[in-house]
């Protein structure tokens, strides 16, 4: 007899066949049946006519932390999630030394806009290497399922310690590395994950210390994928990491490569395109190359106390060397530092650098002094207009007026959604960029997969049901190479995303203090969504995620080469 069976559903299965009635069965954690008869179960739960497809694939999040105190990688698996992806941009938490495990809190705090007292209270250092690490996650149990990224910031500062971030590795030095990245290979790491952004910084603005690797030592740790014969090299590119120097790394290891972040950028409209185009001559010549593409518009909620999206800026270092002190409103009213703003954020051909065109897009939330209550819902564009002034002159004389901790939410990137569906339905793209378990203070993009099926699906009509559905299950677990998941087929695992075709989609934004040391973050309750099941445990039902579901993910450690 089957362990379960789900009955009167519509079967999307993943691979883009058209969607039929049907029902499913389950034994043993992995589907046995799918058709018209497919014998009797157990449990059997009643579909009513709703989609049953298989769980989403969340190729781009930032669990690795957040795992080792929340096994259900809260919010992702209330929002059909059922396996997740960690480890990007390589910005992990293994390997690591005991006396380097502060500065890898610290640089996490700034780069990924985490909770420093809830990185200090939460994380659980039952590790010191990456196997340890892998080992660690596999005894504690996950809800969904895990494959994770060896990252390269957390590997170098193995190595180099507190000149991680300073200076080029030895050549003795590039050696251990890449030792370390074929052992976390051998151990059952997906892929090796790094990140060459300007933007991507970490305490005091100092560069994350993947951003100091020289070409030699860059070659050399994706080598190790081709020493091994499998896995993925993640990159989140900056200006120099071109698509024909990527190209050659594909051609070097024979690896297929996972470029983010790839986005429409209102700075130049264009670029993405012509990338996607080059990833498209690339793929001609026989190298596996991804563009890694958001299905929303990119958006922050933040406050000048804190302006993640504006330290961006290569002038904005001196206001994050003073940030928390008194000398930091002084670097905000300084006209020299205004003018070194204004003219970066003009400099054309800086990819996904906050500029004036999303002052645009930028309202006002919340006020702290209750003569400027008005101003909420405003636009600071339209603001500044008004007053005759340049935005920033505008928004940084607003903060200085009793303002720092006013919240504004503010649309960075994919703002012409008309030219979306190109990217999304590409075949050189990958849909992912829900950042989930990042930036918790600034948003929450970890129902994508949702949004897809909703926005993009049922009320744009950009994409099939049987499209949409398969472009966040089959095809990401097939570019990572994740055996038997992303499809309804037997033999497959039983990860299943049961829900409304009329009603699924994105809700609004809220806030919840749930975090380690009461710390707070944005999160987002699914809607449309009715069942979740990870390796055929059910994990959510209609009233959200199940406290007493057990451990049923599994660590995802054998990949197809």
């Amino acid at each position: 007899m089957n362990d379960l069976v789900i009955r009167d559903a519509l079967i999307v299965d993943g691979l883009g066949n058209a969607p039929r009635h049907g029902s499913l069965a389950v034994k043993d954690g992995r589907i046995v049946a799918v058709g018209d008869d497919v014998g009797a179960g157990r449990e059997t739960v009643d579909a009513e006519g709703l989609a049953l497809a298989p769980g989403i694939v969340d190729l781009h999040t930032h669990y690795d932390a957040q795992l080792t105190w929340d096994p259900y990688a809260n919010p992702s698996l209330g929002l059909g999630v059922t396996t997740v992806v960690i480890g990007n941009c390589g910005f992990t938490i293994a390997p690591c030394k005991p006396q380097h495990r502060d500065i890898t809190l610290r640089n996490l705090t700034h780069v990924e806009g985490m909770s420093l007292d809830a990185l200090r209270t939460g994380v659980d250092w039952q590790f010191e290497s990456y196997p340890e690490y892998l080992d660690s996650l596999e005894r504690k149990g996950t809800v969904p399922n895990v494959a994770s990224f060896v990252g390269h910031s957390s590997v170098r500062t193995f190595v180099l310690g507190e000149e991680a971030s300073s200076r080029a590795a030895s050549a003795k030095e590039v050696e251990q590395m890449r030792a370390l990245v074929v052992e976390a290979m051998r151990a059952g790491a997906c892929g090796f994950a790094t990140s060459t952004l300007e933007q991507h910084n970490g305490e005091n603005g100092i560069p994350m210390p993947s951003r100091l690797a020289d070409d030699h030592e860059m070659k050399a740790l994706t080598g190790a994928l081709g020493e091994v014969g499998k896995g993925v090299f993640m990159l989140t590119k900056g200006m120099k990491s071109t698509i024909p120097w990527l190209e050659e790394i594909a051609a070097s290891n024979g690896r297929p490569v996972m470029i983010a972040a790839m986005f429409i950028d209102p700075n130049d409209p264009e670029r993405v395109f012509r990338e996607v185009g080059q990833i498209g001559e690339a793929r001609a010549r026989g190298r596996e190359l991804w563009a890694q593409v958001g299905c929303f518009p990119l958006g922050m909620e933040f406050s000048l106390a804190h302006p993640y999206p504006l330290e961006a800026f290569l002038a904005w270092r001196p206001a994050i060397e003073a940030e928390g002190s008194d000398a930091y409103r002084r670097v905000l009213g300084d006209p020299s530092f205004r003018a070194a703003i204004k003219a970066e954020a003009r400099t054309a051909g800086v990819p996904n650098r906050f500029s004036y065109h999303q002052f645009a897009h930028m309202r006002i939330m919340s006020v702290e002094r209750p003569e400027h209550r008005e101003l909420v819902g405003q636009c600071v564009g339209d603001l500044a207009a008004a007053a005759g002034k340049d935005p920033f002159d505008w928004f940084l004389d607003f903060g200085l007026e009793g303002e720092l901790d006013a919240m504004v939410d503010c649309k960075m990137f994919n703002i012409d959604e008309a030219r979306l569906p190109a990217l999304l339905s590409h075949p050189h793209t990958a849909v992912a960029l829900s950042d989930a378990g990042a930036h918790l203070s600034f948003l929450c993009d970890a129902d994508f997969g949702l949004h897809l099926l909703g926005y993009w699906c049922r009320e744009k009509g950009a994409l099939s049901l049987q499209d949409a559905v398969r472009t966040v299950t089959s095809r990401v677990a097939d570019v990572y190479r994740i055996p038997d998941r992303g499809r309804l087929v037997p033999g497959a695992f039983a990860d299943l995303l049961m829900f409304d075709p009329a009603t699924v989609g994105r809700t609004e934004k809220v806030r919840a203090a749930d975090l380690p040391a009461g710390a707070s973050r944005v999160t987002r309750a699914p809607k449309g969504v009715h069942g979740v099941w990870v390796n055929g445990v059910r994990a959510v039902g209609t009233e959200g995620v199940i406290e007493g579901c057990g451990r049923p993910g599994r660590l995802i450690r054998d990949f197809r080469a």
